[in-house]
């Protein structure tokens, strides 16, 4: 049986060729984006994209297509209207962002806590002084809102360091790695023990401004907050303010609510505040591990009797 296997994702050359040898029924075309693979889509009954390329108009030409494969966890740009009134199967790629993103925070936490750029500084002017402050991140308390895969895997590597981790997720149920986990509605009241604060919330209407001027207020003088979840979770003006009045001391965005973060945006300058490029999950290995959850789920597909990796409901659009 014929069966058409479209890629918008730039897959790798290495792995499109092992998609091959490992489904040798199946036809593949692999392209960089939608656009080159505009004249394949009515073919395909499978389509691999990292969620950000497809319309609802895409989905409809899509005469043939039963499952979408998105090789990245966030998919705030998915069409789930089109896609669930044709029940078409969606699976990603969620927990594969959880190593880098988890040492992601370690570094930045560490990068703060040992006074990174201060003693940078002191090198380029070859000034020696040992009067900066090291801290340890051992008996600090991290407190992590959005205690799922990547908020686990961040708590057991500070928990390695020696820390004390909170977790905050929609229903306060036990998650491991963390110390206690309550419900998200208790997130003010558990905001002034953290030394740490590290946002990894998923882009949902239930998180829109979660971290408001309130939120901020209830944070310590000295404590560092970390977004490397979704922008939508921050209130901008009221994190440049907080940071302004000391409560917290700094803050690290990895993730924004338009991106790239636009040229004139103050966050860039701002002397409390460090910008990345949302690169907090990018790995080398970020496609290679996309693909083993692809070839689970194409076993499945082809007639297995597991149950697919990762499975998405669109209505719910997670």
């Amino acid at each position: 049986m014929f069966v058409a296997v479209v890629s918008s994702a730039g897959l790798r050359e290495d792995l499109a060729d092992d998609l091959k040898r490992r489904f040798p029924q199946e036809t593949f075309y692999f392209f960089r984006n939608i656009k080159e693979a505009a004249p394949y889509l009515g073919e395909a009954e499978i389509f691999i994209t990292y969620g950000e390329d497809l319309t609802g108009q895409d989905i409809k030409n899509m005469v043939s297509l039963r499952w979408i494969m998105v090789i990245s966890a966030g998919m705030d740009e998915m069409p789930f209207e089109e896609i669930a009134a044709r029940d078409i199967l969606v699976t990603n790629a969620k927990g594969i962002h959880a190593g880098p993103m988890a040492e992601y925070a370690v570094h930045r936490m560490l990068h703060y806590s040992r006074k990174t750029e201060v003693v940078q500084k002191q090198e380029q002017e070859h000034y020696w002084s040992r009067a900066p402050v090291m801290e340890e991140l051992r008996g600090k308390q991290l407190l992590i809102a959005g205690a799922g895969a990547i908020g686990s895997e961040t708590a057991r590597l500070a928990q390695a360091f020696g820390m004390h981790t909170i977790g905050v997720n929609a229903s306060g149920k036990h998650v491991d790695h963390f110390d206690q986990v309550y419900p998200v509605e208790d997130l003010l009241k558990h905001l002034p023990r953290a030394d740490f604060v590290i946002s990894v919330l998923p882009k949902m209407p239930e998180t829109d401004g979660l971290f408001s001027r309130a939120a901020f207020e209830k944070m310590q003088e000295h404590a560092l907050f970390i977004n490397m979840g979704r922008g939508n979770a921050v209130d901008d003006e009221a994190l440049i303010a907080a940071v302004d009045e000391g409560r917290p001391g700094s803050a690290v965005l990895d993730v924004f609510d338009t991106e790239p973060l636009p040229v004139e945006h103050p966050f860039w300058d701002h002397p409390k505040i460090t910008v990345t490029p949302h690169l907090s999950g990018i790995s080398p290995q970020y496609q290679p591990r996309s693909m083993d959850i692809f070839h689970w789920n194409m076993e499945v597909y082809r007639g297995g009797e597991e149950s697919y990796w990762n499975l998405v409901d669109p209505e719910k659009g997670y």
